[in-house]
């Protein structure tokens, strides 16, 4: 009996120690004049992984890699078959004209493709045939108008029908085939009418 009593003792003087001691380094990490020191942060490993994944999954999506790249001149339209300022009507490939729907000479409708010109990128599909006898002299897509415009200088068209800015080409637009389409057209290089 003598032997338990002081071990009850001995463990309550040593847990007020400790208690004080803690209380102690408390104190004198929150005081001004302690000096600061890094104290490594100790996670799980599993809250370190998933830390790990939140950090990588929020990180910019791999660029996808091109079929099929190259440079043209590009001019701008939007054909909505309302017959103004020339439209000649509804575009072929069956879906309403839209931003980010490009006109191809030959390409295969529906095919994805991503356009880049002065640091700015859009990724549209070949929706309509054109330009028509421009691509004879190297004009190889028709871009709608809120494309043409944002690669031109980031900003908004006039309207629909205009694109603004004084331009009606742009040269050395970048093209970059991301996935062919399953409607009419050719692979490959671009070819004119």
């Amino acid at each position: 009996m003598h032997k338990r009593a002081m071990n009850v003792m001995l463990t309550a003087a040593s847990g007020t120690a400790l208690a004080g001691i803690m209380v102690a380094g408390v104190a004198a990490a929150s005081s001004e004049d302690a000096p600061k020191r890094n104290m490594p942060s100790y996670q799980p490993a599993a809250a370190a992984k998933k830390d790990a994944a939140h950090k990588k999954a929020k990180k910019a999506p791999a660029k996808k890699a091109a079929l099929l790249a190259g440079k043209t001149t590009a001019s701008y339209f939007w054909d909505d078959g309302s017959g103004v300022n020339g439209d000649t009507g509804a575009p072929a490939g069956g879906k309403p004209m839209q931003k980010g729907l490009f006109a191809s000479p030959s390409w295969p409708m529906h095919t994805k493709v991503r356009v880049t010109y002065n640091g700015r990128s859009v990724t549209g599909f070949v929706g309509d045939r054109g330009p028509g006898e421009p691509s004879h002299r190297g004009v190889m897509l028709d871009l709608d108008t809120y494309t043409f415009r944002y690669l031109l200088d980031g900003k908004k068209p006039a309207s629909k029908y205009n694109a603004g800015g004084g331009e009606g080409h742009l040269q050395g637009v970048k093209w970059e085939v991301l996935q062919w389409g399953s409607g009419a057209g050719k692979r490959g290089n671009p070819a004119p009418f």
